[in-house]
């Protein structure tokens, strides 16, 4: 019965099934996104198809950078590890892009062998020619911190337009293909050289629409005084604000990120501060890594969709015989009233438009009569995606970052600041007295003890009001001095003896003095009365 409703049609109204979200994302892609995308022709203006490793691999760190700025010696610092094909020096020493992947054993892959190989996410490349794929490699070695990311190194940016034609290969786009492939983009300059060159100017604008995975380093930080790396500091968000045109103000990690001894040390805390803040972030780029597809595709859906409105615009300005070729420079030179056209007929934001000049410049080459006109059923297809299938991946999204450990990078640098006294933070705040026989806040109880037989003690204990009166000198909002009463109060009975009241007045000065307040009560807080003696 109602043998024609077809099977394409059945299958349409029951919702996709997805195992895990890298095969949910590749099905999507495949079977709704894909189509409009060879139908406008998507991939000659805008990016390659996506292939199974795009949605496979691990997460991917871009580091771009002028020539010395310490891009191969981060690498090295994160690794631990010298890699095949590194060097280093204070002349521009790597001129080639280096993808520094896991591997079983250490060697280079050259890059005409690297883009045929199926199992890496950088086949489409090949697009830039043997001038690029000579100065491209995978250098692959066995590292415990490459098993869970990868690190792309490029060339240093060189100053001047003499440098940027003698590479052969268009560098900015080729950054602009790993920016929308990869999960974290790390800028660095170093504090002696901020001046920003017009090839780095020209990357900077390429990593457009990308801003949110850019994150700044501020490199070799140790080397300026305090007054002087406040000025550097300054300079350098004035030069970015013209560069990146965003509201938001970029994120930039000062420090100095090799294994060598500091030669200024008087910014120490800040640069351990920054340097695990900076590791932090990294090491949730695994956890986020399916998200970050995720919201990769669905931007590159909303520009396939531009993308064909604008296309079926400009098939059907176009004459059916005479006159295509003067129609065609008119299309290219109006091509901003289309884009409004379109932005009015679509209710589409300006945001998702493609640059005009990139555009007009590409269509000079194109042919229009073998534009598409517009076909309202693969828009529908990427419009369900986008309602529907998006929404049932976000629950296996969530589910799957539910299973992964918060730190997944693990090894190198990761590993030397996690435990022990060198551990961010370790023996400060209230870690302080952490390896010290006696009770820390014991030093200062004589001091406490004062004040405690002033509030009126009955049976050696002062009461909640009371003791509000002298807790509430410290000007602390009420959210954090309820904490504080709730850690103090070891024995949950509502009041305070001399050893909690003392306990209370050591927790308020490591918060006064800028520390963070621990969930529970560490071990070594506990009062000396109300530890289980075994």
């Amino acid at each position: 019965m109602f043998s024609w409703v077809s099977k394409d049609a059945r299958r349409k109204k029951e919702p996709e099934l997805f195992q895990t979200v890298a095969e949910g994302l590749r099905q999507l892609y495949a079977q709704k996104l894909l189509p409009l995308e060879e139908h406008y022709r998507f991939h000659e203006f805008h990016s390659p198809a996506l292939e199974d490793a795009d949605f496979d691999n691990k997460p991917m760190v871009l580091l771009v950078g002028q020539y010395s700025t310490g891009k191969t010696t981060f690498i090295r610092h994160l690794i631990e590890q010298d890699f095949p094909g590194m060097r280093i020096g204070p002349e521009p020493t790597t001129d080639s892009f280096i993808a520094v992947m896991h591997g079983p054993t250490e060697g280079v892959v050259p890059g005409n062998a690297l883009v045929v190989d199926p199992r890496r996410p950088f086949r489409k490349l090949n697009a830039f020619g043997n001038a690029f794929l000579n100065r491209f490699m995978c250098a692959q070695l066995p590292n415990p911190v490459l098993d869970s990311i990868s690190i792309i190194d490029t060339p240093g940016i060189l100053s001047g337009e003499k440098q940027r034609i003698s590479r052969g290969y268009d560098f900015a786009a080729v950054l602009e293909w790993f920016a929308e492939r990869v999960d974290r983009i790390i800028l660095l300059f170093d504090a002696h050289k901020l001046d920003i060159s017009d090839e780095f100017s020209e990357v900077i604008k390429a990593l457009k629409n990308h801003e949110d995975k850019i994150r700044v380093v501020l490199n070799k930080a140790d080397q300026i005084e305090t007054q002087q790396l406040m000025r550097v500091y300054g300079a350098l968000m004035w030069s970015l604000g013209k560069i990146i045109n965003t509201p938001e103000v970029v994120r930039v990690y000062i420090g100095s990120f090799w294994s060598h001894p500091l030669l200024i040390p008087d910014n120490r805390k800040l640069f351990e501060a920054e340097e695990q803040d900076l590791f932090k972030d990294i090491q949730s780029l695994p956890r986020n890594a399916a998200l970050r597809k995720l919201n990769d595709l669905i931007k590159r859906a909303r520009l396939a969709k531009v993308h064909a409105y604008i296309i079926s615009s400009l098939k059907k300005e176009m004459p059916n015989v005479f006159g295509k070729e003067s129609k065609k420079k008119e299309l290219v030179n109006n091509l901003g009233e289309i884009y409004q056209k379109v932005e009015r007929e679509h209710q589409i934001s300006p945001g998702d438009f493609p640059s005009l000049r990139k555009m007009q410049e590409l269509l000079q080459t194109q042919d229009f009569s073998k534009f598409q006109a517009l076909k309202p059923k693969l828009l529908d297809t990427v419009d369900d995606m986008l309602a529907n299938d998006i929404a049932r991946l976000m629950v296996i999204v969530r589910q799957e970052e539910s299973l992964m450990p918060a730190q997944v990078v693990k090894g190198g640098a990761f590993d030397g600041t996690m435990n022990g006294p060198f551990g961010h933070g370790y023996g400060e705040g209230a870690g302080e007295g952490i390896d010290d026989v006696e009770w820390v806040v014991g030093k200062d109880k004589p001091t406490y003890d004062e004040i405690f037989y002033t509030l009126s003690p009955v049976n050696g204990k002062i009461t909640g009001a009371n003791a509000k009166k002298e807790m509430v000198k410290s000007k602390l909002p009420n959210t954090v001095l309820g904490k504080i009463w709730k850690l103090a109060d070891v024995d949950r009975d509502g009041l305070l003896d001399d050893e909690e009241f003392a306990l209370a007045n050591h927790l308020i000065k490591v918060k006064l003095e800028g520390h963070e307040l621990p969930a529970d009560l560490p071990p070594h807080l506990i009062p000396p009365s109300k530890r289980r003696h075994e």
